[in-house]
């Protein structure tokens, strides 16, 4: 390759770096910005720095965590303020560009999230009606809180419960959920829901068997089926006598 090869190629290299620099909107710019970043149209360098990309410290520069969803980036109060947006003051790190693009709002959704529910703090974790609205047919209906218990924080679908594994709902049990989980407790259920049960007569009944220790229906009962019984232990069963 010949001397003035090398100087053109050497002089081209440096132009396109100052205009690289001198107008970033025009030489590397991957589009437009979104209509509320339109006045930093030509001033990359407001989210953007040298040779590193856009960071998140320059994006709390206007955007304040605390205000998100309450107050413009001017400081005035929004007539509609977002049910939505307070979530951001519960993210234990302001690590924007983790769910932002500059150019396209919110990133499009993706299987595994758009969001990546570990940056919330552990409280907001578990209160999933902020952000998303509850579903609204025939069984959710029934349900509030607890999603996690059905569901991963990775992905919604496939739900992973499987009632049978605990008791199965055939012929009597296809009742509502609130019969056997009061308030929709789903930590914890009872078999005094319906009118044939009550502690005194499942207290006779059990003890008449010789079965002392009856508190945990399900360790024994999976199904409708009285005569279906499995998981008792001998040390619960004693003699006879009372």
């Amino acid at each position: 390759m010949s001397r003035l090869v090398k100087i053109i190629l050497a002089v081209n290299l440096l132009v396109m770096t100052v205009l690289v620099f001198v107008y970033p909107h025009l030489m590397v710019g991957p589009g437009k910005l979104i209509p509320g970043h339109k006045e930093l149209d030509v001033d990359c360098f407001a989210c953007h720095s040298p040779f590193t990309g856009a960071a998140s410290e320059l994006c709390v520069d206007c955007h304040k965590p605390d205000s998100i969803g309450r107050l413009t980036t001017t400081g005035q109060p929004i007539s509609k303020p977002l049910s939505t947006m307070p979530f951001h003051q519960k993210l234990v790190s302001q690590d924007c560009v983790a769910c932002h693009s500059d150019h396209a709002g919110v990133k499009r959704f993706r299987p595994q999230g758009r969001f990546q529910h570990a940056l919330l703090n552990t409280a907001a974790r578990e209160q999933c009606q902020d952000c998303h609205k509850s579903p609204t047919d025939a069984l959710h209906r029934q349900i509030s809180g607890n999603c996690t218990q059905c569901h991963s924080q990775e992905k919604w679908v496939p739900a992973t419960f499987e009632h049978f594994k605990f008791f199965e709902l055939d012929r009597d049990h296809t009742t509502q959920c609130a019969t056997c989980h009061v308030r929709n407790d789903y930590s914890r259920y009872t078999c005094y829901g319906c009118h044939e049960h009550t502690p005194a007569k499942i207290r006779r009944e059990h003890i008449e068997e010789g079965i002392r220790n009856f508190e945990n229906c399900v360790e024994c009962h999976r199904s409708a089926d009285e005569h279906d019984i499995r998981g008792g232990r001998r040390e619960d069963r004693k003699g006879d006598d009372d």
